[in-house]
């Protein structure tokens, strides 16, 4: 048996593809890769929800390990590409952050929901008073009728 798996990673080994695919330098990106792909689903998220200071750890964290990727040997672009990714998409998240939090975007988020929901107001109001006067013009027709068979009886 050991014999086996002796000559089955010999045989990996020896063809160039197969050997990087069972390699750490293959398989230590792309599990990591879930990290960038989350950061770029969350740049579609609530900015209100990103926490700075996780943000500020990825940025750091991501650009150590892009220098890292070229500082071992031989240089590992799979990670590197993944830093990379990850770098760019916690820079964006990190900008989201500062503009809500820090310069205005709060409030003017904030602002933009209020008036939003004063036109919603104002809508239901003006949908309601025109209800009110379909309902107004439609029993002031009916008293008319109404007075109008009365004058008739009265009359008789």
């Amino acid at each position: 048996m050991a014999a086996a798996i002796k000559a089955l990673n010999a045989k990996i080994r020896s063809n160039p593809y197969t050997d990087y695919i069972c390699s750490t330098h293959f398989w230590g990106p792309a599990s990591n890769f879930g990290i960038p792909l989350a950061a770029v689903m969350d740049t579609q998220k609530d900015p209100e929800i990103v926490s700075g200071p996780m943000t500020g750890a990825l940025v750091a964290y991501s650009a150590t390990f892009m220098r890292y990727a070229f500082a071992v040997s031989p240089p590992n672009y799979l990670l590197f590409g993944c830093h990379l990714v990850n770098f760019t998409a916690q820079s964006v998240q990190g900008y989201r952050y500062l503009n809500y939090w820090k310069f205005g975007g709060r409030e003017a988020s904030l602002a933009a929901k209020a008036k939003a929901e004063g036109a919603g107001i104002a809508d239901k109001a003006s949908d309601l008073a025109a209800q009110a006067k379909s309902q107004a013009v439609d029993l002031a027709g009916k008293a008319k009728a109404e007075a109008k068979d009365l004058a008739n009886k009265v009359s008789s």
